[in-house]
């Protein structure tokens, strides 16, 4: 015996969830039903990040990377006040190490003010005002970057769906999928579902949920798993500002970076490694299916020959760990081998076209009774809150 609602929703990462929530509050007499496997929400790419509200300093202009995460960042604010959920906006200062790097600070800048974010210049001197343990020749500082607990986030915006009419039922596991011309239908490891509609937010599965509703998302989704340490033997005043290094340009991450926790101490990470399972926190977690598919992806290997230098550095830096302190110490010589402490990974789903080039915007997929979150990276959960509006938006256009 199966069960009904109006609207569906796969996945319990902050995305599924601020969606819900947005649908749930714009008509509280729709039943909306999210189903999420795992018992708790925002177990994976939102219970794993390094907690930063981007203030959208990188994307690309006229982005929608660009447009959701400037919205974001003062929404994720707005929530946090409106909810008692702590918040910190300590800024973020982007740093030249050397003299060849000012070239990229420079063009880094440019997009920012195109972007409308607030960024100013920094010399040499400022920079050891700011942050006396630094090494910089220069930097950006991005004063309207924060930092939060997205997971706390997400629960909180769990207990405001259901407290305004909506289910979340956890430990449901998708195995099929159907679109028709009137219905969708979901059926997972327990129950059988149909809906008018659905919303699709699986994260590191959304090319599989998206396939299994009969469309091609267009991508394969390549796991790589971002390594952290946490700071020990270094004083509460290490840094007052996030610390990222200017971006390599030939790579496709942001680099290791330096950030404050809410609850005292500082990480550094993540780096960028292949996970051997799509949802791979530790080495040792190997999926024989995933990593098939990985392997039998020719886009993955189109992406390995274009950025084969980066990818032998980031493997290094990870099987070496004094490697990987050579990146933390040329912004900050201070911190010692015996300082990078254990802390837990995340996994980044990172979607990579037929043709190996890593498709960096927000994407969604609109079909006859869905829409599908195809590619929500990071600023996705600075973002979630825009895009769960404009997920609302597309929806109602279907209905």
């Amino acid at each position: 015996m199966g069960e009904t609602a109006d609207i569906l929703i796969v996945g319990g990462g902050i995305i599924g969830i601020a969606t819900a929530l947005e649908l749930q509050t714009r008509d509280p007499s729709s039943s909306i039903v999210l189903l999420e496997k795992e018992a708790v929400p925002g177990a994976h790419q939102t219970g794993h990040n390094s907690g930063v509200i981007h203030a959208g300093v990188y994307y690309a202009p006229g982005s929608k990377k660009a447009r959701f995460c400037r919205e974001g960042v003062r929404a994720t604010e707005e929530f946090c006040t409106e909810h008692g959920l702590a918040f910190d906006r300590v800024g973020k200062l982007i740093v030249a190490t050397d003299e060849r790097e000012l070239e990229g600070l420079e063009k880094l800048g440019q997009r920012a003010r195109e972007n409308q974010i607030r960024i100013e210049d920094v010399d040499q001197q400022g920079v050891q005002q700011l942050e006396p343990h630094i090494n910089a020749v220069a930097a950006l500082l991005s004063p309207t970057t924060g930092i939060t607990n997205y997971r706390r986030i997400a629960e909180v915006m769990a207990e405001l769906f259901v407290s305004r009419g909506g289910e979340i039922r956890y430990g449901e596991r998708v195995v099929s999928c159907h679109e028709g011309q009137d219905f969708v239908r979901v059926e997972t490891e327990t129950t059988l579902y149909e809906a008018g509609l659905a919303v699709t937010c699986a994260g590191l599965h959304s090319d599989r949920v998206i396939r299994a509703f009969g469309h091609d998302p267009g991508y394969c989704v390549v796991p790589f798993r971002g390594e952290y340490y946490r700071l020990a033997n270094q004083p509460d005043n290490l840094v007052n500002h996030l610390i990222y290094p200017v971006p390599d340009p030939t790579r496709p991450f942001l680099g290791v970076h330096l950030t404050r926790k809410l609850d005292g101490g500082f990480t550094v990470g993540p780096n960028a490694v292949l996970a051997f399972k799509r949802e791979g926190y530790q080495r040792k977690d190997v999926s024989i299916g995933d990593m098939a598919q990985t392997l039998g992806y020719r886009g993955f290997w189109a992406l390995l020959a274009k950025n084969a230098g980066a990818a032998a550095s980031e493997l290094w830096s990870s099987a070496l760990k004094r490697a990987y302190l050579a990146k933390v110490q040329r912004y900050c010589s201070r911190v010692r081998l015996q300082d990078l402490q254990p802390y837990p990974s995340g996994v980044r789903a990172q979607a990579i076209a037929p043709d190996g080039s890593i498709i960096d915007d927000f994407m969604f997929i609109r079909s006859r009774r869905c829409l599908h979150v195809g590619n929500a990276p990071s600023p996705a959960a600075t973002s979630c809150i825009p895009i769960a509006r404009h997920i609302a938006d597309e929806l109602a256009l279907l209905g």
